[in-house]
């Protein structure tokens, strides 16, 4: 279920990077730091546990992050 939600947000964030690559980077942020919040909450558990219970919040992270640059990076690669 939260990889679907994750998927989703990629994809809506890719579409709005490529459409309004101005505006989407207020939502990307958005979501980057709500990830980062997940992640930094999960690290507090002790030894390995932090490592495994923060690390699904950091690949999200890393995902919107890279569906945002490819929208942006797309639209700059169009010919119009």
């Amino acid at each position: 279920m939260i990889i679907a939600a994750v998927v989703g947000v990629c994809v809506v964030l890719a579409a709005l990077a490529f459409f309004v690559p101005r505006l989407s980077r207020h939502p990307e942020r958005g979501t980057q730091r709500s990830l980062g919040v997940g992640a930094r909450a999960g690290g507090k558990a002790p030894g390995v546990l932090g490592r495994l219970f923060s690390k699904p919040f950091r690949t999200s992270s890393r995902a919107v992050g890279r569906s945002g640059s490819a929208g942006r990076r797309t639209r700059g690669r169009m010919p119009f």
